[in-house]
């Protein structure tokens, strides 16, 4: 989908709006019932917010963008049109309202943006249309698209904590454990050359790394994996933790995983309002940076640098190398590579130094979201997300 043309991408942005639109209504009887208080670094906005965001987004950087050819050259701030909806920039433009502030705006009701989504979306497919068939000219519909569908994972995450049931599939499928995979010594070419398509900023700025060979986990961990670590006392003992992982524990009371309530006699998770005996050999979910930091300590591992992940991805897929069904947390903080520049419509830029890197996408990322090379990234303590975490030897 990174070099899709317009046939393509037409399609797909109308299966991304029919998907939004199938995961909002499962969340909309519950809009009126206040969720459970939001952890710090839960950073999930309100449903009715996001509805009406991807649709603003997608007007942004395509119908009323004048600069909308060049691609990701675009002046973010330089002159637009008119929304179609003259509150649109207050209601849902993010530099406009904080996220702290967006569950107290006076937000139009669900049908009103639902004919806010119509409207933009068929002016986004006629611009379509007649498009160039250029990398540039196509750039903000193929960003647009894959807004929207990490939206639908927000959406998604925000079905878990709300006890909603998502119409549709979503749950990480356990898998026969295989032996670690030991990769050679060898430089790695990490990111994305130019002239393949869609990049992502973060991704801009492909060059080299020297890795020293090592052991990698072929599959990330299991539950069975992490129980031993907290039947072994794991959460009381602070020699495990990093300082900062210790006081993110003590803060929150955590003695397991978010959202499980039982881990001895088996996993019992609590899944879109359901509680469920999870199998032992499924991914686990809902992990902290600090927790997978702690379990490898515990278990004599590390986690793995984003290039050690990124370049296993590529090469070791026919050795048993199985990613995509969790985010999986790396030892890596999100950094610009070298040759960074700002791209029309992306801000990843703003988490620089702060965040660390997630690497693969989950079972609730679009299939064509998920790449070797595309670079997730959160605060060390965010568990909202499907976040998971594989390891490798010191």
């Amino acid at each position: 989908m990174r070099e899709a043309g317009r046939e393509l991408l037409s399609l797909a942005l109308i299966e991304a709006r029919n998907r939004t639109l199938a995961l909002f209504a499962a969340l909309e009887p519950r809009l009126d019932v206040p969720p459970q208080a939001q952890e710090p670094d839960d950073l999930l906005p309100p449903p009715a917010w996001l509805l009406g965001h991807v649709g603003w987004f997608q007007e942004r950087w395509i119908a009323r963008n004048l600069q909308r050819l060049r691609g990701a050259t675009a002046d973010p701030e330089g002159p637009r049109l008119a929304s179609v909806e003259s509150q649109a920039d207050r209601w849902w433009d993010p530099a406009c309202c904080p996220l702290a502030e967006r569950g107290r705006l006076d937000l139009p009701p669900p049908a009103a943006v639902r004919a806010y989504l119509v409207d933009t979306l068929e002016t986004t497919l006629e611009l379509l249309a007649h498009c160039p068939e250029s990398d540039d000219a196509l750039y903000a519909f193929r960003l647009a698209l894959f807004h929207e569908d990490r939206c639908g994972e927000q959406l998604a995450e925000l079905a878990q904590w709300w006890g909603v049931k998502p119409p549709l599939p979503l749950e990480p499928q356990p898998a026969p454990p295989l032996a670690p995979i030991v990769l050679p010594a060898g430089r790695w070419r990490l990111g994305t050359p130019a002239g393949a398509g869609f990049v992502f900023d973060n991704e801009q700025g492909a060059h080299e790394q020297a890795l020293p060979e090592h052991e990698i986990d072929a599959q990330p961990v299991s539950w069975a994996q992490f129980a031993e670590f907290v039947e072994d006392g794991g959460y009381d003992e602070p020699h495990w933790w990093s300082p900062s992982g210790w006081e993110w524990v003590d803060a929150l009371g955590r003695r397991a995983p978010r959202a499980v309530e039982q881990m001895r006699s088996g996993v019992l998770l609590r899944r879109f309002g359901t509680l469920q005996q999870v199998p032992a050999a499924a991914p686990v979910l809902h992990v902290s940076w600090h927790e997978a930091q702690a379990w490898c300590r515990w278990a004599g591992r590390r986690l793995p640098t984003e290039a050690e992940w990124e370049r296993a991805a590529v090469t070791a897929g026919p050795r048993g190398f199985r990613w995509g069904e969790v985010w999986e947390w790396t030892a890596s903080r999100l950094r610009p590579y070298p040759g960074f520049s700002r791209c029309a419509g992306q801000l990843s830029e703003q988490d620089f130094g702060d965040a660390l890197v997630l690497r693969g996408g989950s079972f609730a990322t679009r299939a064509r979201l998920r790449h070797p090379r595309l670079r997730g990234f959160a605060p060390p303590g965010r568990d909202a997300g499907f976040s998971g975490f594989r390891s490798c030897s010191l």
